[in-house]
């Protein structure tokens, strides 16, 4: 299984911008380009996409602080052609 993931502290501007491009390229109906760190990823989901989304807060009693999140996963299958793979197609920035 591939898999690539980053992690990047950036302000709210920035993410929303990014989840608008991410928004816009994903109503086009083509491919998907993600910048992941110093990688980026070509994706072309097929229909039906599975939307998933999750809140979280680890808050306890008497903590200062709590980690919460909001997690967006996106899942769909696609048919892969004999003689191909199926791996993610990457390039390095």
């Amino acid at each position: 299984m591939d898999e690539l993931e980053t992690e990047e502290q950036k302000t709210r501007s920035e993410i929303a911008s990014y989840l608008r491009n991410l928004a816009d390229q994903l109503d086009s109906g083509g491919n998907i380009s993600l910048e992941l760190g110093n990688q980026s990823v070509s994706l072309n989901p097929t229909e039906p996409i599975t939307f998933k989304l999750e809140g979280e807060s680890d808050w306890r009693q008497g903590d200062p602080q709590a980690k919460q999140s909001i997690e967006f996963e996106l899942v769909w299958r696609r048919d892969i052609p004999e003689g191909e793979d199926g791996s993610l197609i990457t390039s390095t920035a």
